[in-house]
C-alpha cells in the first residue's frame, strides 16, 4: 500500500501540470501620455493657454489622468497653490467627465522638511517676498512664447537631466536633488500602477516638466505599458480650443496678468489678455469685466490716472459684494494668493486698492489713505496686516513721481 501511495503523490503534480489551464493571453498594453507643463505658464502664453489643455484632454478622453499630488493631500482637496493647470483645469475636467483621477507625487513629511531644509515647504511667511523663495509666481518674457508641447523635445530640459545626474560638490547640500530623484521614481511607480488598472486604456499624465524625461526612462520597460508622446496626437484647431474656454479661464488669465505681479515686471502679451478681457465682457458687462477693463485700458496707456481713478471709483460704488470668477486663493485666512499680494480681496475692495494706487501715484497721499482704509474695513486683523503690509512695501515705497 505504501508504494502504491508513494507513486499517487509523484502522479498528482504532473496530473495537475497536464490539467492546469493554458496561459492566459498578455493583456493589452496601456497607453500613457505624459504632459510635461510649467507650472501657471498656461497663464501667459497663448500657445499654452487653459482652454487648449481642455481641448486636449477631451480629444483624449483617457480612462484615468494622472496628477502632480501626493494621495494624502488629494484626499484632503489640497493641492499645490501654483499648479494652476492640476487644480484649475484637469481636475475639473475629470469631474466633469466622470475620468478617474489619481494622484501621482510624493513629498517628504513636514517633520522632514523641517529637518532638511529648516522650515515647511507648504507655508508661506505671512509677507511672502515679491520673487525668490515662497515669492510670488512670475514669469520672464521667454514663457510668453511656450509651446504646448515645448516638454517632449528632451534638448529643451537638457539643463535639469545635468542637474539631477550631477551630485552636488559637497553631500551636504544634495538633499534637493537626492529627493528630486526618489520623488520622480515614485512618481513612475505610481503611474505604472495606474496603467496597470486600466489595461488596454489611455492615461494622460498631467507633471511638472522638469519630471517627465526621468519618468519616461523608468517606465520604458515596465510590461504593458506604452509611452506615446503628446505632441503625435495632434493639437486641437482654433476653433475646438475656442469651444472648450471658460469664464474661470478667462478670469484667471485676466487676474494673473493685470492684477499679479506679472503686470509689474512688464512681461505681458496685451493681445492674449486683451481677448480674454474682451470674452468676459461679451459675457456681461460684471463688475470684475468692468475693473479688468479700466486696468488693461491704463496699463495700455489708452486711458489716464484720473479717468481709471473715475472707473475704480464707480465700480467700487456699485460692485456689492460680487467676487471674482477665479482667484486661485489657497488660504482664505489670507489676503494674498501665490501671483497677487492683494489675490483675495472681492471686487468692490480691489477697486477701491487700485483707486488707491492710482491716487497715490497722483501726490495725494491723503486721498489714498481714504480709500486704503475703505478697502481694509471688514477684513479680519490678520488680512488688514498683510494688506498694509504688502501696501507700504511694495506700493508706497515705490512709488512713482506724479504726472506734471
Amino acid at each position: 500500500m505504501s508504494k502504491w501511495w508513494l507513486t499517487l503523490l509523484w502522479l498528482l503534480p504532473w496530473q495537475a501540470f497536464a490539467a492546469a489551464p493554458a496561459p492566459a493571453a498578455a493583456a493589452p498594453a496601456t497607453t500613457v501620455t505624459i504632459l510635461g507643463v510649467d507650472h501657471a505658464a498656461q497663464l501667459v502664453s497663448e500657445r499654452d493657454r487653459p482652454a487648449l489643455l481642455d481641448a486636449f484632454l477631451d480629444r483624449i478622453r483617457p480612462d484615468a489622468i494622472c496628477i502632480e499630488r501626493a494621495p494624502e493631500a488629494f484626499a484632503r482637496g489640497d493641492f499645490y497653490e501654483f499648479t494652476y493647470e492640476v487644480q484649475d483645469v484637469a481636475v475639473p475636467f475629470a469631474r466633469r467627465h466622470g475620468i478617474e483621477l489619481c494622484p501621482i507625487d510624493w513629498e517628504p513629511p513636514v517633520e522632514d522638511q523641517k529637518l532638511g531644509f529648516g522650515l515647511a515647504l507648504d507655508a508661506p511667511p505671512e509677507l511672502r517676498p515679491l520673487k525668490g523663495f515662497m515669492g510670488f509666481l512670475s514669469f520672464g518674457p521667454e514663457s510668453l512664447q511656450r509651446d504646448f508641447f515645448h516638454a517632449d523635445d528632451p534638448a529643451r530640459l537638457s539643463k535639469v537631466r545635468d542637474w539631477a545626474t550631477t551630485p552636488a560638490k559637497r553631500a551636504r547640500h544634495d538633499l534637493p536633488r537626492r529627493l528630486y530623484l526618489y520623488r520622480t521614481y515614485l512618481q513612475a511607480q505610481r503611474i505604472a500602477a495606474a496603467a496597470r488598472a486600466h489595461p488596454g486604456g489611455t492615461v494622460v499624465v498631467v507633471v511638472g516638466e522638469f519630471h517627465k524625461h526621468d519618468i519616461e526612462a523608468i517606465l520604458a520597460e515596465e510590461p504593458g505599458l506604452r509611452l506615446v508622446q503628446p505632441s503625435s496626437l495632434g493639437r486641437p484647431d482654433a476653433r475646438t480650443v475656442q469651444a472648450h474656454d471658460r469664464v474661470e479661464y478667462q478670469t484667471a488669465i485676466a487676474s494673473f496678468n493685470l492684477l499679479g505681479v506679472q503686470a509689474a515686471g512688464g512681461a505681458v502679451d496685451y493681445a492674449y489678455v486683451g481677448r480674454a478681457v474682451a470674452a468676459l465682457e461679451a459675457a456681461g458687462a460684471t463688475p470684475q469685466a468692468r475693473l479688468f477693463r479700466v486696468r488693461l485700458d491704463l496699463l495700455q496707456g489708452r486711458i489716464g490716472r484720473n479717468a481709471a481713478i473715475a472707473g475704480y471709483r464707480a465700480i467700487a460704488g456699485e460692485a456689492g459684494e460680487a467676487r471674482f470668477a477665479w482667484t486661485g486663493v489657497k488660504d482664505a485666512a489670507r489676503v494674498d494668493s501665490w501671483f497677487d499680494p492683494f489675490g483675495n480681496l472681492d471686487v468692490r475692495r480691489r477697486a477701491l486698492l487700485e483707486a488707491a494706487r492710482e491716487t497715490l501715484a497722483t501726490g495725494d497721499a491723503a486721498g489714498a489713505d481714504e480709500l486704503l482704509e475703505a478697502c481694509v474695513a471688514g477684513l479680519s486683523p490678520r488680512q488688514r496686516e498683510q494688506l498694509r503690509g504688502y501696501w507700504r512695501r511694495d506700493i508706497a515705497a515705490a512709488r512713482p513721481p506724479a504726472p506734471l
